[in-house]
């Protein structure tokens, strides 16, 4: 939905493209990345909870997650209401940082949809009721494609529309995601609201915190190569064919997260049956069976190089851009299919704490200081960032 919302403001005009990857990928991307990382703490125990056959813990824990994410997300409101200055700090150009601003103060209400539906997600996923999510996501994507025609084309209302699209869908998945929940679908893991739910929130808390901090240093650092690439020379062309390659990377990325997810799930579920041989069957499984699925998608994005744009833009500029960035995003896409998985491997044994230990090293003792040296010493501009982005790969998959 996130790539649909941007194609949409892609087709609208280059500043609108850029506004948008702005507020959508470094406001909302850096909230998303912290709360999506906390739920993630739910992958452990309440897969491991499923394995021990505990399941009335499950509804527990997820009544957990929503108290400990709501907490947050009120406490991450200021990003979205100082998002102006907030950029004009970081380097971003005037007209881009105050309409990349205004669009964020409409993305508040999908926001606080994270709140809800990664829990939620989570419960279910720990269940093997991933068919489900994958139901409601599917009816959610159709609802999103006809509302954004209909406030983008139909009733013109531009830039503030996509924002608007997007709320909307995301607030539908969650609400479909919870009716199948609350009318039944889960009848030992789900027994209404409980007050248990508020016991234990300190040691929940400490859980959430070191996966949040585990998964939001990886997504921040695609934040952060975006803010860099404002500080270029014609700071519009290379914001929008970098968006556009981590549009289509993110897009392609939505395959090694879903083994991320599975992977995480499975160990969770086999280390609390007590059962370390399968979980180790189950890691050696995802890796080569994601492996083979990222190569062959990297040769999709070779073979297609410089038509691959086409879905976001216009532009012959950014066209041009993103043309010389596809070996790199080819390689991009190649190395993530492994590296989420290792990292599902590690939420589901609980290892959060190392990983990000792990993730500090790579992504920002390694990552950006390649990227600013190569971007702005050597003068490879957009490309640099990219490249270092592969190299940090490696480092961390290794």
């Amino acid at each position: 939905m996130n790539v649909i919302t941007q194609a949409f403001a892609g087709h609208l005009g280059d500043l609108e493209l850029a506004s948008m990857s702005i507020a959508n990928t470094v406001v909302v991307g850096f909230n998303f990345g912290l709360m999506l990382g906390m739920a993630s703490a739910l992958e452990t125990l309440c897969g491991q909870a499923f394995g021990a056959k505990k399941y009335h813990m499950l509804g527990v824990y997820m009544q957990r997650s929503w108290i400990v994410l709501f907490l947050c997300a009120t406490l991450l409101l200021p990003m979205y209401f100082f998002a102006t200055p907030i950029l004009e700090l970081l380097g971003q150009p005037s007209d881009l940082a105050a309409q990349a601003g205004m669009v964020s103060m409409y993305f508040i209400p999908l926001h606080f949809s994270f709140v809800f539906l990664f829990p939620i997600q989570r419960f279910l996923q720990c269940q093997l009721k991933n068919s489900i999510i994958a139901l409601m996501a599917g009816i959610a994507l159709v609802v999103h494609l006809f509302v954004s025609w209909l406030f983008v084309y139909h009733f013109k209302f531009g830039l503030i529309g996509t924002a608007l699209t997007l709320d909307f869908s995301w607030w539908v998945a969650v609400f479909l995601l919870y009716g199948y929940v609350a009318l039944g679908g889960c009848p030992d893991s789900w027994n209404g609201f409980s007050m248990e739910a508020f016991a234990g929130l300190w040691d929940f808390l400490k859980l959430s915190a070191a996966s949040g901090v585990m998964l939001c240093l990886e997504n921040w650092y695609y934040r952060i190569l975006l803010l860099l690439t404002g500080n270029l020379k014609n700071a519009k062309i290379a914001v929008d064919a970098l968006s556009v390659c981590m549009g289509i990377n993110g897009w392609e990325m939505m395959i090694p997260l879903a083994f991320f997810a599975g992977t995480g799930v499975r160990v969770a579920n086999e280390l609390g049956a007590g059962n370390g041989k399968g979980a180790r069957f189950a890691t050696i499984v995802s890796v080569v069976t994601s492996t083979i699925i990222g190569l062959f998608f990297c040769i999709v994005v070779m073979v297609l190089r410089d038509k691959v744009a086409l879905i976001f833009t216009s532009s012959s500029d950014v066209l041009e851009a993103v043309d010389r960035l596809s070996v790199l995003l080819a390689a991009t896409i190649l190395l993530n299919s492994v590296q989420p998985i290792l990292s599902g491997v590690a939420v589901g044994s609980g290892w959060q704490a190392m990983v990000a230990y792990i993730n500090i090293g790579t992504y920002y003792l390694i990552g950006i200081p390649v990227g600013i040296l190569m971007g702005w010493i050597f003068n490879l501009g957009v490309l640099a960032l990219i490249a270092s982005k592969r190299m940090e790969e490696e480092g961390g998959s290794k």
